[in-house]
């Protein structure tokens, strides 16, 4: 006989709690503390990430990758940062220290996660970009999202195949995440960011981007999120996908469907190689 589905869980803490989440590595939390302090600057970031040899590397394998679009080589952080920024390389290098944590439970499609977690951080950067919301945070928010999921599959494994059954609609994992496990992957990863010591806006907009209408105060981070993770789920852009997008949540962020399929992001930059290889 089937068994049921068990019980959703009725309390954040004891769903997170149960999970061995690995720890952040040393460059990431130092990198972490730099996003709440307005004095850091290029020497200090360099300095974090030259301590890591492995992040350092990895850095500039992705410097020399599409995801930076460089013309010629990068062969110092301190060239990478002079030609693309500082937020830039430190939300790239961010982003390597959390691909570290990750642990894959069975049955997790890892090169899909990272494919998809991309492309929402791609299409949040890009719809940032047109409606006045840091990209480089909306870009390394869209990248974190997914990472909730991480640990549902984690406590739950037996709802994983539900959660991922395909076709999935547009922002329908959400509403599956809350019925089986009674929270989404948006909630979860803000929670594990704030236990991180992340930036307490960058909490709002994750713990917010899968119902940001709800929210008694709506944060523009969230809105964008929101956007670029129902992109993630539809494809490239299209006349369709746009069309399919919150009205009331475009008019809130200021931004036009038309402007917007006059430049979408290219194919490249959604693909780019994560991992710089």
């Amino acid at each position: 006989m089937k068994q049921p589905d068990p019980a959703p869980f009725s309390d954040l803490n004891t769903l997170i709690n149960g999970v061995d989440w690995p720890v952040m590595p040393e460059a990431g939390q130092a990198l972490i503390r730099t996003l709440n302090d307005d004095d850091a600057d290029m020497f200090t970031v360099c300095q974090i990430i030259k301590k890591d040899p492995a992040l350092t590397a990895a850095l500039l394998r992705m410097a020399n990758s599409a995801m930076f679009g460089l013309s010629g080589t990068v062969d110092t952080l301190e060239r990478a940062v002079n030609v693309v920024g500082l937020s830039l390389v430190r939300t790239r290098a961010m982003s390597l220290c959390l691909a570290r944590t990750c642990r894959f439970p069975m049955g997790m499609d890892r090169l899909a996660f990272w494919h998809y977690s991309l492309r929402c951080a791609q299409y949040a950067q890009w719809l940032s970009e047109q409606c006045d919301v840091d990209d480089q945070e909306a870009w390394l928010c869209g990248m974190m999202l997914r990472l909730g999921e991480i640990t549902m599959a984690t406590a739950r494994p037996g709802c994983l195949l539900k959660i991922e059954a395909q076709p999935i609609a547009p922002g329908e994992r959400w509403a599956r995440q809350r019925q089986l496990i009674g929270f989404d992957e948006g909630v979860v990863t803000a929670e594990m960011a704030q236990r991180w010591d992340f930036p307490k806006a960058l909490v709002l907009g994750m713990r917010h981007c899968t119902q940001p209408l709800a929210s008694s105060e709506f944060a523009r981070l969230a809105g964008v999120l929101h956007l670029a993770a129902r992109l993630a789920d539809s494809g490239p852009v299209t006349a369709q996908s746009v069309d399919a997008l919150p009205g009331l949540l475009m008019q809130l962020l200021g931004l036009d469907g038309s402007a917007l399929l006059q430049h979408p992001p290219s194919e490249e930059q959604l693909d780019a190689d994560f991992f710089g290889r």
